[in-house]
């Protein structure tokens, strides 16, 4: 049943609040001046696993999806840059990254405990409602696993505009995350960067990582920046016309992913946040090839709308 018309009430509220903080805060501004903040943009009443499908359709492009390997990112090379060598990243990486639908996905959450409040606040005040960035709370939450689901979203005279990743908790069957992923140069890197866009409700939230690679092909992404135009965290609010845009540089909060070769072609990631210099999230990920043959899990085709 839907949850009472006060939860609704109060759920909006808070949207908005967060919304005006970043019109308050943040820098207003037309996307033509700054390309590189364009991205999705959610509706005001909630995200959901279909997002991109809607989003697609509303925009003129076609999805595609089904049983054919497809990647976060369609060429590593695009990443090369005069602080990043795509040549070193170990093949199993840079397979992961170019083949991300190829590989089932396991994934263990661990809060720091100090910051656990604010994780249950998240979840009841925004998560659970927008079906959108549904972090474990607890390692139980990922027990039964975790699907997942690439797609490409493609233009007819541009080809390849972005992918989709679209993962759910199967316990719970809350959205996990709901990202888009390309590449794209920001003014304060002199290298090409993973940009990640989660659609919110009239804005997204963007990350922008600047990629490494270590002695033994590690690859680590880093949104570490010190103001707007830097890789890191932004906020963006749109307004009811789609003309003007606010953003907000939030340079307190970073993150890291490292992804690593971990044998027989498995990978495995360790996903660090931080806020105000302290960790408060580590999510840690394995990452197994599916068989010859095998299929990605297609249990996020079944209505998976909350209860």
């Amino acid at each position: 049943m839907p949850p009472p018309v006060e939860t609704h009430a109060k759920s909006a509220l808070s949207d908005r609040v967060t919304q005006r903080w970043v019109r308050l805060t943040g820098q207003a501004f037309a996307l033509a001046e700054r390309p590189w903040l364009e991205g999705p943009v959610g509706p005001p009443d909630g995200i959901g696993g279909d997002f991109f499908q809607r989003w697609a359709d509303a925009n003129g492009l076609s999805v595609l999806r089904g049983p054919a390997s497809r990647g976060l990112l369609p060429d590593l090379a695009g990443l090369a840059g005069p602080s990043f060598d795509p040549s070193r990243v170990h093949p199993d990486v840079r397979r992961f990254y170019e083949h991300t639908s190829s590989y089932e996905l396991e994934a263990w959450s661990e809060w720091s405990g100090v910051f656990r409040p604010f994780g249950w606040i998240l979840a009841r005040v925004f998560s659970r409602r927008l079906q959108q960035l549904n972090v474990p709370l607890h390692p139980l939450d990922t027990s039964e696993g975790t699907s997942s689901e690439v797609l490409h979203l493609v233009s007819p005279t541009e080809g390849l505009v972005m992918a989709a990743w679209v993962r759910h908790l199967r316990q719970s069957g809350d959205v996990l995350y709901a990202g888009s992923y390309s590449i794209a140069r920001v003014p304060g890197h002199d290298s090409p960067c993973v940009r990640v866009v989660f659609p919110l409700p009239n804005g997204n939230a963007m990350v922008f990582l600047r990629p490494s690679v270590d002695d033994d092909g590690a690859m680590t992404v880093l949104s570490k920046g010190r103001k707007s135009g830097d890789p890191g965290f932004y906020f963006t609010v749109r307004d009811s016309q789609r003309a003007r845009t606010w953003v907000r540089y939030v340079q307190t909060m970073r993150e890291s992913i490292r992804v690593y070769a971990a044998g027989n072609g498995e990978v495995r990631a360790d996903h660090v946040m931080w806020v105000f210099g302290f960790v408060f999230l580590r999510l840690h990920y394995r990452l197994r090839p599916l068989p010859e043959g095998g299929r990605v899990d297609r249990s996020v085709d079944r209505d998976l709308s909350p209860p």
